[in-house]
């Protein structure tokens, strides 16, 4: 039987080996963008450390936003970042910015409406819970019986939500447009825990010790973040790949997930 997993793992090697060729092909000049000289990128500013809101109130910062702008510098073009709401930012590709960076899993299912970039690193789903909660979680299935909080259109909402609608498990999932609220209700007790990606659950929990902790992570499941754009952008997915490719090679990624996972961090989905 292939599992999803296997199968996930698949499409992704064909789409390297396609993406490849494009690279050959496609020079960055040749990247038609919503507007002349400029990269528009959809992004959440709530999903730290990949994207936040910044000390000014204004810019948006994060490793997805640091691995952006090194993009398009590659492709000669500005970049500009376009904040929305996750749930249903795919909808603004082609009509509000060109792509979205937004640690975007790659799903067999997005990749019918959409093109991926290469995958720029690997993510678990993890469970935080209040940090004096007394409790051993080894599964999901451990789950049962819990409130769950997740953010609308996460991974984490359909995982959660699909145990929840097939009744694997007893759980109640609170999806909130927003993952702060998430961590705002964990922390006023409306809900048990929190699921979420792993990178953004050790970035709260290390700015938050006496709030949170992780007691589980599935590491039997990883998960693989790209940029996402268009279903025909095949220009724009050679070009960025190769800018991609570059940022690799010249020690710029390695740079980028150091800075805001420290030396020791896992860097890219190889």
């Amino acid at each position: 039987m292939v599992t999803m997993k296997k199968l996930l793992s698949v499409v992704i090697a064909l789409m390297m080996m396609v993406t490849f060729v494009f690279a050959e092909e496609a020079a960055p000049a040749e990247v038609k963008t919503l507007y002349a000289g400029v990269l528009t990128v959809g992004c959440e500013a709530g999903y730290p450390p990949f994207e936040m809101v910044a000390d000014d109130g204004e810019s948006v910062v994060g490793l997805d936003m640091d691995i952006m702008a090194a993009v398009a510098e590659k492709l000669g073009l500005q970049m500009q970042v376009v904040t929305t709401s996750f749930d249903g930012i795919f909808d603004g590709i082609g009509v509000n910015y060109d792509v979205v960076c937004s640690a975007v899993t790659i799903t067999p299912d997005r990749m019918q409406n959409m093109l991926f970039s290469l995958p720029y690193i690997t993510n678990y789903q993890a469970v935080v819970v209040p940090a004096d909660k007394d409790v051993e979680i080894n599964s999901f299935m451990d789950l049962d019986g819990y409130v769950i909080g997740v953010q609308k259109g996460t991974t984490a909402d359909i995982l959660m939500g699909d145990y929840e609608s097939t009744q694997t498990i007893n759980v109640t999932v609170v999806a909130n447009d927003k993952l702060s609220n998430c961590f705002t209700q964990l922390t006023n007790g409306e809900i048990q825990a929190v699921v979420v990606d792993s990178g953004v659950a050790e970035s709260y929990v290390a700015k938050n010790p006496e709030l949170y902790k992780i007691v589980y992570q599935d590491m039997t499941e990883g998960e693989q973040f790209a940029i996402a754009m268009g279903l025909n952008d095949t220009d724009m997915q050679a070009a960025i790949n190769q800018a991609m490719q570059e940022l690799e090679e010249d020690g710029t990624l390695k740079e980028i997930y150091e800075y805001w996972f420290g030396a020791d961090a896992e860097e890219s989905a190889e």
